[in-house]
């Protein structure tokens, strides 16, 4: 077992993680199961180990996904249900009139397309892997329905049924996929009416370097504030309220700049072992059960082992026995809201070149729990779906986006290159791979590692895709970049690969003729993980674990070097400053120094600055702005302007040394990071919940060490410092002595509220503890909590 102490002022928290680690060193002899399930084609068994982690045995390939599908039925089926009745638009069916428009919204986003291309897309095995997927899960439902199993409580809660599957289910939902950039450029329009577009400076930095244009024919203050009404409804995450009826509402979702991941591939030259080492910790939105599910399939010819979202067949990071592969977003721009002039004389009509185009429509009818069937109208235009129409202005808004496009259900293309054997199969693999866009990582058996960019980058030939643009004809994908087209890397120079969602277009990139995209995240995590990777000639699996709970924030060296001139010339902007000056740059949960930097930078200094510098018609639109953006403006103002840099920096850090005293009172030696910065795992049925079933359903709070911007990402909300987003899973791997391998999820493996692996893991998470991924037969048996052995059922 790894057991490592992450932050010895938790003791409460270190000594659960040491003493769940403990016992399940002493385990119990595997407690076995026996069951005749319908559609198993052969006799199978799935051993699931100490940590909740199951590992298929089949007799084929399409058994092997077959259990895959009905066991995450068993551990997780609440969670892919209520994910498909959203992606389908069918919430209003099951939870009443709250819902309908979430349900049309959701409809606009459909793959409508040709199903053949769709299925073909994704390579030869993509259609019998989903039909075998779907297959599992409904042979799980219908014993459920046959009264073989009971109804699971959240079902039982929420007082709905679970729905059977269609293999098309899987790749026709798009809304849960990852894109960008449609919010900013609303936002940039927005910033471009009220004070033209050079005010927008602030608002987000742009790499490389780039001056934005308004488009020709656009007029910004065309675009309405709430034209992404309909967007944001088919995107959102579902949640419940216990008002009148239980009816439900929509979750508060994150920005796009909180979601983000690490990882990185690490040649046996500079490793201790002299084996690669391959490490990858995506970040997502937080919640319960976990957005990950960790699955060990085996099967003749077959074996793979890792995380991917539950819903969906396989996996996206993990290992074969021959190859590691990992991903983070890469923030090529695929999508784009386009803006129409409506026929004056046709209700029904936009402009297209010099004539007019019908709008297409397609009715449809909402199931509405209660109540009687709502019908609904979709709009598209040849772009995409309508989402506002402005029949005053004659205007109409859609957005065009890649997931119209065959083949770009959100990861599900890693059902290409999770079988491939070697660097040429797994880029192979890659080149038709749509959605979301990520930077892949990649190491094998044979001491080789490799990175490659992948995802559908439209070509704009003549707009840059930072603002709404004319639907007339004049601004038009012509196709996409090749793969070839995107940045990619094998067997470098320096040992090592990294990503962190940084821009990382090579040098020499013709980026001004492929516009990929212009707004990445902050480099601050790549940086910090850049500058420990190179420093390590000879990497452990136990380094590579300690860089992704690594809590270094280094955006403190160039603040704090403008804070060097400063004096503190009253009591508290003295504290301030000294408390600054004793800080070691570590965002600790006991650290009084990292709960001042991080309120000051992220609610007072961006606020200050951008109060200083932006028109003030723009102001409100801007807010914090982005720190990259408010650094760079700080670093660029002359000695002509010190003073005025000076009092920024001085009122702002007084501001947030005020909110600090007033959160947790006047002695600073009281004062702590963790006090503030807590995490919680929240099922989105607590609303509906007793008091009882809601702590069963509940993880945390526990305090957290770092923040947006350090290698343990950790996004917090600004309004009560509650974590919202930060890894969903961790891995780090051995590639070739595969079972000194190491994995956490969190909060567990389970989705059932009852299940000792529900939340078992969010100690170990919390404290920056691993567990085994065990992958070797041996190692299996070894760690195997119960033993389930499935027979075909006897028709």
């Amino acid at each position: 077992m790894t057991h490592r102490t992450f932050d010895v002022r938790r003791p409460a928290l270190a000594a659960l993680a040491a003493a769940l680690l403990s016992s399940a060193a002493h385990a119990a002899p595997p407690a076995e199961e026996s069951r005749a399930v319908a559609g198993l084609g052969a006799p199978a068994e799935i051993r699931v180990d100490r940590w909740g982690v199951p590992h298929i045995y089949a007799a084929s390939v399409r058994d092997a996904l077959f259990l895959q599908g009905y066991n995450v039925a068993r551990d997780r089926l609440w969670q892919v249900d209520l994910w498909r009745k959203r992606g389908l638009g069918l919430l209003a069916r099951d939870f009443g009139p709250a819902y309908v428009e979430q349900d049309r919204a959701a409809r606009l986003f459909l793959y409508r397309g040709d199903m053949d291309a769709e299925w073909a897309a994704y390579g030869p095995h993509a259609k019998t892997y989903a039909e075998a997927f779907t297959a599992g899960v409904n042979a799980f439902v219908q014993e459920i329905r046959d009264g073989e199993r009971p109804l699971p409580e959240e079902f039982v809660i929420a007082g709905s049924q679970p729905d059977l599957w269609r293999p098309e289910d899987v790749v026709r939902i798009r809304s849960h996929g990852l894109t960008r950039n449609l919010s900013a450029e609303v936002k940039r329009a927005q910033i471009a009416c009220a004070a033209g577009l050079e005010a927008a400076q602030l608002y987000k930095k742009l790499e490389p370097a780039w001056t934005p244009a308004v488009p020709a024919g656009l007029d910004p203050c065309d675009v309405p504030a709430d034209v992404l009404k309909d967007y944001d409804l088919a995107t959102a995450s579902v949640a419940f309220s216990a008002g009148p009826g239980k009816t439900a509402e929509l979750a508060s979702d994150l920005p796009p700049e909180a979601i983000g991941s690490n990882n990185w591939t690490v040649s046996g030259s500079r490793t201790a072992t002299g084996r690669p080492i391959l490490a990858n910790d995506p970040h997502r939105a937080h919640g319960a059960p976990s957005l990950r599910y960790i699955v060990h399939m085996e099967a003749p010819g077959f074996s793979v082992i890792g995380a991917g979202e539950p819903a969906l067949p396989g996996v996206s990071i993990g290992h074969n026995g021959t190859i590691a592969f990992g991903l983070t977003i890469f923030a090529a721009d695929q999508e784009d809201l386009y803006v129409y002039e409506t026929d004056p004389q046709e209700l029904g009509r936009y402009r297209y070149g010099d004539g007019w185009e019908p709008f297409r429509v397609e009715r449809e009818t909402i199931e509405v729990k209660g109540e009687a069937p709502r019908e609904v109208t979709l709009q598209f235009t040849r772009h995409g779906p309508v989402l506002a129409v402005e029949a005053a202005k004659r205007r109409a808004f859609a957005v065009r986006s890649v997931w119209a496009e065959p083949g770009t259900s959100a990861y599900f293309g890693s059902a290409g290159y999770m079988t491939a054997k070697d660097w040429a199969g797994f880029t192979a693999a890659l080149e038709t791979w749509g959605a979301p866009s990520e930077n892949q990582v990649y190491a094998d058996t044979s001491g080789h590692i490799g990175w490659m960019a992948a995802g559908r980058a439209p070509r704009r030939g003549n707009w840059d895709g930072l603002l709404p643009v004319p639907g007339d004809g004049r601004f038009e994908w012509s196709g996409f970049l090749k793969a070839s087209e995107l940045p990619s890397l094998y067997d470098p120079a320096q040992g090592w690969i990294a990503t962190a969602n940084q821009m990382n277009l090579p040098e020499g990139y013709p980026y001004a003729e492929r516009k990929v995209g212009f707004e990445w995240s902050n480099n601050a995590r790549m940086t910090r993980i850049a500058e420990v990777l190179a420093a390590k000639t000879e990497l452990t699996v136990a380094d590579a674990m300690a860089l992704q709970t690594d809590v270094v924030d280094v955006t403190a060296r160039p603040l704090l070097a403008l804070t060097a001139r400063l004096e503190g010339r009253d009591r508290d902007a003295k504290a301030a400053l000294d408390l600054l000056r004793n800080w070691d740059r570590h965002v600790s949960a006991d650290s009084a120094g990292a709960a001042l930097f991080e309120t000051w930078t992220t609610k007072h200094l961006g606020r200050a600055t951008v109060a200083h510098a932006a028109p003030k018609a723009a102001q409100a639109l801007i807010g914090a702005g982005d720190l990259a953006a408010v650094i760079d403006y700080l670093e660029a103002l002359g000695p002509g302007a010190q003073g005025e840099r000076d009092a920024i920096l001085t009122d702002s850090l007084k501001a947030a040394y005020a909110e600090l005293r007033e959160r947790m009172g006047p002695d600073v030696s009281t004062w702590s990071w963790g006090r503030l910065h807590q995490v919680k795992f929240e099922h989105a049925l607590t609303p509906l919940a007793d008091p009882a079933t809601k702590a069963r359903m509940t993880a945390g709070p526990a305090p957290l060490a770092g923040t947006a911007l350090t290698p343990l990402a950790a996004t917090w909300r600004p309004n009560d410092f509650r974590v919202t987003a930060g890894a969903s899973f961790r891995m780090v791997l051995d590639v070739g002595d595969w079972d000194k391998s190491r994995v956490v999820n969190t909060p567990g493996q389970s989705g059932n509220p009852s299940s000792p692996h529900y939340k078992d893991l969010f100690p170990l998470w919390a404290a920056g503890e691993y567990v085994p991924l065990v992958y070797s037969r041996g190692a299996v048996e070894e760690a195997t909590e119960t033993v389930i052995r499935l027979t075909p059922a006897q028709p």
